[in-house]
């Protein structure tokens, strides 16, 4: 059913091609991340046919199939892991090193894209680098998909035979794609349930195959064709709002080309794409470490350069770890001895990770004290790089997530008839500790109402984490307008919000939809006007190198805020761009007075919001917003 076919192994070329030109940036063939669905399709393909002739012989063995899985997946991987590790101990800084260690930990145990679905959508993590091993998590959706699928297609056969793994295959290949289709953002792309149906959909083709090739030659051909035709087209899928319905594109391509002899199947048998094909495994496995380590900021003819140069190291592990590993006799010859290879394979890269993440960063003692702020910020003690890191405001669970409508009751400071709204999105949060000392000075509660990724202004969106419209956001901003129209008027509302979401027109169109609203409250209303943009991580330059070279451009830096140069009834102003930003220089500092300013390349450390809350607080006792307290 699924004996030894040329023609996949030009499939397995296609499918890596695609990979290597989406990661180097060529223009044109942008919907290249399609070829992880066609590695998808491939390997259900391949292995539930191995397991459905190995069932029907009466020689299918868990303990035999995921030796065979082990021996044939871990050992490279388990190279590449190793020495992406030792590669980025002199080329990434102290904290970035800590993050991979991580990396690698989750990657080797297959779970690595359950982890890097929790930082994606943890918009408060936004604005760092990609991670060396982010490839990794479409074979952590393989090796998961096998746990459950193995044993679930032996007892199915067990039950009823082949026709009850084909219904076993239907099941889980319909509630995955279910899932598919309803969830959005980084979950979708990938977590397991979401991606499992592309595995079953090649699963389903290998169940198939037979019965289907009783179809007459030309009807065969014409529908192979078509396949390939429909894979090539997938190049131009736009990944926003991906995988979703365009999914279905690379999939049932890549499941006709497998299913119907056509000549598209001559063409990928040639020796050229086979030889590709043959070498794909470790070439995806190197190609991605190599561009992210070594081809950062750089143009795409470079990083094509490298994902080619990333065919010797792939060619060398095929040859000396992949093949010799896999066809090796001795291990072979006993289930245990390529468990006890897997094992290794997996151990030796979860040893590096834990070394790894012994690497502490650096703790940087220097402040830009040349330039004196109109308010200085409170001395402080020289904070770790790798605290600011994690440095967010105590209030968490208040930023909602990409999916949600509306916020939780978040209110702070225990029952009083008098409050202080905080609304906005991330850009407001974070002043969390500076609006919660104000209210709490003066008896008053802090009721927050922030959406991370939203603008407060009533524009429209394209959220990245969704990759498509955020009609979450609009729902949530107009719930939040009529939740505060039902509430007791606050004495106070402080708002914020990113100021690039949109041109300077439509955003300031969009603040004065917002600001109609929320002037009805008969409440004094003051922005804050947005703080400066660093554009770089700012943590992990600051583990690298010395504070002073960590500077960054004030022109680039401040961003054109439309509603801070505009005056609006009833509505105040905050601005600190004279701290964060000090003097006229050139540049903006990112670490002030032993302060570490950012926690990366867009918020506010919660050290510095502290240190500021004094401040704001003096500017609305000037303005007469809030009673004086001594």
């Amino acid at each position: 059913m699924t004996a030894h076919r040329k023609d996949i192994e030009g499939l397995r070329a296609v499918a890596v091609l695609f990979v290597l030109a989406f990661h180097a940036g060529v223009p044109g063939l942008g919907g290249g991340f399609a070829g992880v669905d066609v590695f998808f399709v491939v390997s259900g393909f391949l292995i539930a046919g191995l397991i459905v002739r190995d069932l029907e012989a009466g020689r299918f063995r868990l303990a035999g199939f995921y030796a065979r899985r082990a021996r044939r997946i871990l050992p490279a991987a388990g190279v590449v892991l190793v020495v992406t590790a030792l590669a980025a101990w002199p080329l990434l800084p102290a904290l970035r090193l800590r993050e991979l260690a991580a990396d690698v930990f989750t990657a080797a145990l297959s779970a690595a894209n359950w982890r890097f679905v929790a930082q994606q959508t943890d918009y408060l993590a936004a604005d760092r680098d990609p991670s060396p091993l982010l490839h990794f998590w479409s074979l952590a959706v393989e090796e998961q998909f096998y746990l459950v699928w193995a044993p679930l297609a032996l007892l199915a056969f067990r039950l009823a035979g082949r026709r009850a793994v084909a219904v076993a295959a239907l099941l889980l290949t319909g509630a995955s794609l279910a899932l598919c289709l309803s969830w959005d953002g980084p979950a979708a792309y990938l977590a397991t349930p979401a991606r499992a149906w592309q595995l079953g959909v090649g699963a389903l083709a290998a169940l198939a195959a037979p019965y289907l090739a009783r179809l007459p030659r030309l009807a065969a051909a014409a529908a192979g064709t078509a396949g390939g035709v429909v894979l090539a087209w997938s190049l131009a899928l736009d990944e926003t709002g991906y995988p979703g319905p365009q999914a279905l594109v690379p999939t049932l391509g890549a499941a006709a080309v497998l299913l119907f002899r056509s000549p598209v199947s001559t063409l990928l048998g040639h020796p050229a794409p086979r030889a590709m094909g043959r070498l794909s495994y470790s070439w995806y496995l190197w190609h991605w470490p190599v561009v992210v380590l070594f081809g950062a900021g750089q143009p795409w003819p470079v990083k094509l350069a490298l994902v080619l140069g990333a065919a010797l190291p792939a060619w060398l592990t095929m040859k000396l770890v992949e093949e010799p590993v896999r066809f090796s006799p001795v291990v072979t010859e006993l289930p245990r001895r390529g468990l006890a290879v897997g094992a290794a394979a997996m151990a030796i890269p979860v040893t590096a990770a834990l070394l790894l993440g012994g690497v502490s960063a650096p703790r940087q003692a220097v402040a830009v004290a040349t330039v004196e702020p109109v308010e200085p910020v409170e001395p402080a003690p020289t904070v770790d790089v790798a605290a600011a890191r994690a440095d967010y405001p105590p209030s968490r669970g208040c930023e909602v997530e990409p999916a949600a409508t509306t916020s939780p009751p978040c209110l702070f400071g225990g029952p009083s008839k008098d409050r202080i709204v905080l609304i906005g999105d991330s850009h407001a949060g974070q002043w969390f500790s500076a609006a919660l000392r104000i209210a709490q000075r003066r008896g008053w509660a802090l009721e927050v109402l922030t959406k991370p990724g939203c603008p407060l202004p009533a524009i429209t969106v394209v959220d990245p984490r969704l990759g498509r419209e955020y009609r979450e956001c609009d729902a949530w901003r107009e719930h939040t307008l009529r939740r505060l129209e039902g509430e007791p008027p606050p004495r106070l509302v402080l708002l914020a919000s990113l100021a690039t979401y949109a041109g300077p027109e439509a955003t300031l169109r969009g603040w004065r939809t917002t600001l109609a609203r929320l002037s009805r409250l008969g409440t004094p209303l003051v922005h804050l006007r947005d703080t400066p943009l660093p554009g770089i991580d700012v943590p992990s330059c600051l583990a690298a190198r010395p504070a002073r070279q960590c500077a960054f451009p004030r022109e680039r830096a401040l961003p054109q805020d439309p509603l801070a140069e505009t005056r609006q009834p009833g509505m105040w102003r905050l601005d600190v761009t004279e701290v964060l930003c000090p003097g006229t220089g050139p540049a903006c500092p990112a670490v002030l007075d032993g302060v570490v300013l950012y926690r990366d390349g867009s918020h506010l450390t919660n050290t510095l919001v502290v240190r500021l809350a004094p401040r704001l607080e003096r500017d609305l006792e000037d303005l007469d917003l809030i009673p004086t307290v001594l």
